[in-house]
Parts: structure tokens; C-alpha cells; sequence
């Protein structure tokens, strides 16, 4: 027998009513991130706050153009954090940040698309992360760089600075902060930034 237009749109209408009861499920399943019993801990949920798709702003221009997209998701079942960094110049950085339960202290890897590659390491303290570590630039050299995370406001701030001489003196290398990504930004061409390129 076949549908009448009017049996067809009662067929319709329950069939969007049973998806829009279904999709609370989904989007509530989509939201639970698997937790490991092993990374339960208030020190593994330290760097939480970072976790989102965030616009880059540099932190003496908050207003200006976004300089680059980063993207920070829980992995591992809770036990990591995985970045991907995306500037505007084609730069692109990944790492992973995880807390160390035996060692009691935190720590990254993070890896460019140019060949630099950097391992930091240190502590979470007054409500920010600082790790410091070797960074091995492309051309070669290998400095000292020092990191630190905290929410400001609405977003997270990042700030590092950089010695050349093995840690007696330390300049600045980039101050950025995030801001939740907004739809259709503009961006413009940034200033180089110090993430072991």
C-alpha cells in the first residue's frame, strides 16, 4: 500500500522526534572522555583548563588578528594531552604534555614540521605550569627554553623566554594568548614565534 502525503509526513514527523530524543545520548556519550583509574588524580587534571579549539592571539594584541589555530584534546583515556598547532606563516607544531606519577612532575614533547624538536620538563605551581628544556632548532643550535601555562580571564595564556648561554641570562621568545575560536576570523601574517621552528 503505498503512503499517502499525509502518512508520509507522520512518518517524517516521528522520525525527526525519535532523532532529536537520540542525539542528547550522542552528544552526552561524545562529551565523556574515557577516564583511566591511573590518571584520576587532581595532578593529572591540572592542565584541563587548555583543553579546546582555540584562536592564538599575541598577548600585546588580543584585539588583532589571530596568528594561528591550536587545538588541544585529552588522549590516552585522560592521561595526556595532545596540541596541534597551526600559524598562519605554514608552521605547524605537535606535542603531547603528560604528569608523570613516579616522577612527580610534568612534561612535553613537542615537534615541528621544520625539523625542531624540543623536550621540556617541570612543575605545576599557583596555578600555572612551568617546564623548561632543551630546544634543537633546524639549522642545528640547541637553547634553553622556558614555558609557562595559565588561565587568564576567559582564555589561557603562554609565555615563554629563551637562554642562549646555558640559563645565566634569558630573553623573551613569544607571549600569546588563546581565546576560544570564533567562525570566519580573519587572520593575519605573524611574527615569528620561538616554538622551535
Amino acid at each position: 500500500m503505498k503512503n499517502t502525503p499525509r502518512r508520509t509526513l507522520a512518518h517524517a514527523t516521528l522520525a525527526a522526534i525519535g532523532i532529536a530524543c537520540l542525539i542528547p545520548q550522542f552528544t552526552t556519550a561524545a562529551e565523556r572522555v574515557p577516564m583511566s583509574r591511573d590518571c584520576a588524580t587532581p595532578e593529572h587534571r591540572q592542565l584541563d583548563f587548555w583543553i579546546g579549539d582555540w584562536d592564538t592571539f599575541e598577548s600585546d594584541t588580543p584585539g588583532g588578528a589571530s596568528i594561528a589555530r591550536t587545538r588541544v584534546n585529552s588522549i590516552a583515556d585522560g592521561c595526556a594531552l595532545h596540541e596541534r598547532y597551526e600559524q598562519n606563516d605554514g608552521l605547524i607544531g605537535e606535542s603531547i604534555l603528560s604528569y608523570d606519577a613516579v616522577r612527580q612532575h610534568w612534561q612535553q614533547t613537542w615537534v615541528t614540521n621544520r625539523g625542531a624538536l624540543m623536550v621540556i620538563v617541570g612543575h605545576f605551581k599557583d596555578g600555572a605550569l612551568t617546564l623548561e628544556g632543551e630546544v634543537h632548532l633546524r639549522d642545528g643550535t640547541t637553547v634553553l627554553q622556558r614555558i609557562t601555562w595559565k588561565a587568564q580571564g576567559v582564555g589561557v595564556r603562554e609565555l615563554a623566554v629563551l637562554s642562549k648561554d646555558g640559563g645565566k641570562t634569558w630573553k623573551p621568545a613569544f607571549d600569546v594568548l588563546f581565546l576560544a575560536r570564533a567562525r570566519g576570523d580573519e587572520r593575519s601574517e605573524p611574527r615569528p614565534l620561538l616554538r622551535g621552528d
